[in-house]
């Protein structure tokens, strides 16, 4: 699929900047998630992107909440 493709060069490009890998989860919509129509050549230019999301791993979180002072 190619939303699996697009997905997979982001985690190689990721994994070339030093992310670990284990940290990545690639999914891939395709059609079932398109957020413009899919009925104009606009449209489907617009689905074409890859959407990722960052969060802390636990070590972040531990650190922060040292920080805040509310260490356990």
């Amino acid at each position: 699929m190619l939303s699996e493709r697009r997905a997979n060069a982001v985690s190689d490009y990721l994994d070339e900047k030093n992310i670990n890998t284990s940290r990545i989860t690639i999914k891939g919509f395709g059609e079932t998630a398109a957020k413009y129509e899919n009925t104009t050549a606009e449209g489907r230019a617009k689905n074409r992107r890859v959407e990722f999301l960052i969060t802390a791993n636990e070590k972040m979180i531990a650190e922060a909440k040292k920080e805040a002072g509310q260490q356990k």
